[in-house]
């Protein structure tokens, strides 16, 4: 099968869009990286994202915002065959992961009862319509009504990718949050960790982006907070905070390490008079040694972990990758890239391989990651206008 896989993370700075040819079967894969592009999104588009990711954002703004991710998904996914020689007639299926605007694993009362629950936009039916491709998307509350917490659900991708039979790995993602996966040595799926470390880029680019009055929405290769220096004292309060010392499953989101908690940590940092670089240099070290520490604390005691296999919007900052390999001295720290990889490409790469389970009817959550009380098969399928019949018989369902 021929797949696009789309993907926008926490940091909402741009659309990835994966073209990936997917054969076989778990545990006996061969996916090929075709062609892969990042589509930045408009200022417009990008602050209307972040403002969505409030409580109390409009049904309205929600409901606009949801049509027009979709149309920008469409787009994308459009560009990744055109930039590839190809068409999108080609196309088997695309699966989308689109954009969280919030997610809430821990339960909360409404209606009189408990509930929990996580929402993505990108209208899947403007994708199939713009496209003319049938769409999977909406992949995370299936594993949620398992019981799980929707998240991390691209560990299954990771087990098919990066395990191996001689030594115990670890495969961290650090976009706008931080995930790992820890994958033991010889092990099957069943045995597969995973959870969200905690902030990855957000915190950092909230940071830079209030420093700078909107001007940045990112420290280029880490080049500011390579100029400053760590004030380990707010660094030691920060890693204080409650969640990193929370056992797994455990994700989080904007939800907590946004806007609210980038401002507390902005006030702190004004009182110790830091400049914008020493404010950078300590956020940034605080992505590297929180991973560092949910390693210590939750992975070494299961094994240690012989290589670290890093990727993300996190691989280009040098001031970051610099601290998270003074922070894991005992680790061998690569980059996908170091295994015949894009850096960028490899969630993308991972929805499209969660919709190729999902049109197989094969679960793909990891319930030991999430948390879930069963495997689940994943996302929704939308079909466009006047679909042809015979790619259904093709891909195998509806037959």
């Amino acid at each position: 099968m021929r797949a696009i896989g789309l993907m926008s993370g926490t940091s909402a700075d741009g659309i990835d869009a994966a073209l990936v040819e997917i054969e076989g079967e778990p545990g006996n894969y061969q996916i090929v990286l075709e062609g892969f592009v990042c589509v930045p999104y408009a200022n417009e588009a990008r602050e209307a994202i972040l403002d969505a990711c409030r409580p109390d954002a409009p049904l309205q703004q929600i409901m606009a915002l949801n049509v027009l991710i979709g149309e920008l998904f469409a787009e994308a996914a459009g560009l990744v065959c055109e930039e590839n020689g190809s068409a999108l007639a080609e196309v088997d299926f695309v699966a989308s992961h689109g954009q969280t605007v919030w997610h809430q694993p821990e339960p909360f009362a409404i209606g009189g009862q408990s509930v929990r629950g996580t929402l993505q936009i990108g209208e899947p039916a403007v994708i199939a319509a713009r496209t003319g491709c049938l769409v999977v998307a909406d992949f995370r509350p299936a594993d949620m009504a398992a019981g799980g917490q929707g998240a991390p659900l691209v560990p299954f991708a990771d087990y098919a990718l990066f395990a191996s039979p001689n030594e115990t790995r670890a495969v961290q993602n650090i976009g706008g949050i931080a995930n790992v996966t820890y994958l033991p040595a010889n092990s099957g799926l069943g045995k597969v960790m995973a959870f969200d470390t905690g902030p990855g880029n957000l915190i950092i680019d909230g940071v830079i982006s209030e420093l700078t009055g909107g001007k940045l929405r990112f420290d280029a290769g880490g080049a500011l907070a390579g100029q400053g220096r760590v004030h380990e004292q707010i660094l030691a309060e920060l890693i204080e905070d409650s969640y990193f010392a929370t056992p797994p499953p455990r994700t989080t989101g904007r939800e907590y390490f946004g806007t609210e908690y980038i401002g507390r940590v902005l006030v702190r940092c004004a009182k110790e008079n830091l400049v914008q670089s020493d404010i950078l240099a300590t956020v940034t070290a605080l992505t590297a040694e929180s991973i560092a520490l949910a390693y210590r604390d939750f992975l070494e005691p299961r094994g240690h972990i012989a290589t670290v296999i890093v990727g993300g919007g996190g691989v280009h900052n040098r001031a970051l990758m610099q601290r998270l390999r003074e922070a894991l001295l005992q680790t061998v720290v690569k980059t996908h890239r170091d295994f015949g990889l894009s850096d960028d490409a490899k969630e993308a790469v991972a929805f499209a391989l969660l919709g190729y389970e999902t049109l197989h009817g094969r679960p793909a959550n990891v319930p030991s990651a999430t948390g879930a009380a069963q495997a689940a098969i994943l996302g929704k399928i939308v079909l466009p206008p006047n679909f042809n019949r015979e790619k259904l018989r093709k891909i195998g369902i509806f037959s």
